[in-house]
Parts: structure tokens; C-alpha cells; sequence
């Protein structure tokens, strides 16, 4: 693989949760919060070093997949980004519970 870091994969995690947009922005940002549990347990984990504490994962919303980063927050729960494109791929907008499928990497 050319200009590209292959990653292992960590732990995989499955839940449920709402779509929300990024308040603190003028732009319509969309994520979705983990689980409070689920949180905890990808801070306790080993990761490589990554810009404002984010950890790498892999993400999996319906039939949609990509990778992205996910942002530790004040209450000590992480937030993953959700996409333009996933959302209208998926047919899914602000407000809806989705399942989302997380994937931490190595």
C-alpha cells in the first residue's frame, strides 16, 4: 500500500443513539454520542497518540463504512462525526436514533 498506514482493528462496539448537531458551530455539523460505558472503556484502552485526545475508528451506519476519528468530551463521553453523504445515503437527518457500529483502531 502506497502513501497509506495499515491499521489493525481494536474492539468493535454496537449501540444505539441520536443524531445532533454541533452546537458550538455556525456550519451544520452531525454527530452522534457513545455510550457512556463504551466510552470509558475506549478511554482505558492503548491508542496511538492523535490530536485533541480523538482516537481513530472505523464506523458503520447501515450499509455505509468509513473512518474517522471520535472526540472525548467534557462529560466523558466520546462523539463521532456523521457525514453529509452517509446521512442522505442512509436516509437519516438530525434527531433520529440510529444504530451505529464502532470500530476502535490499532
Amino acid at each position: 500500500m502506497t502513501g497509506s498506514v495499515a491499521r489493525m482493528a481494536g474492539y468493535r462496539y454496537e449501540f444505539e443513539t441520536e443524531l445532533f448537531r454541533w452546537a458550538s458551530r455556525r456550519e451544520l455539523y452531525v454527530f452522534a454520542r457513545l455510550p457512556l460505558e463504551v466510552s470509558e472503556e475506549i478511554r482505558l484502552q492503548p491508542h496511538p497518540p492523535a490530536g485533541f485526545d480523538s482516537v481513530k475508528v472505523s464506523v458503520t451506519l447501515g450499509g455505509s463504512r468509513w473512518s474517522t476519528s471520535i472526540f472525548p468530551q467534557s462529560d466523558g463521553s466520546y462523539v463521532v462525526p456523521i457525514k453529509t453523504a452517509v446521512r442522505r445515503a442512509e436516509g437519516v437527518e438530525l434527531g433520529d436514533r440510529v444504530r451505529l457500529g464502532v470500530e476502535t483502531l490499532l
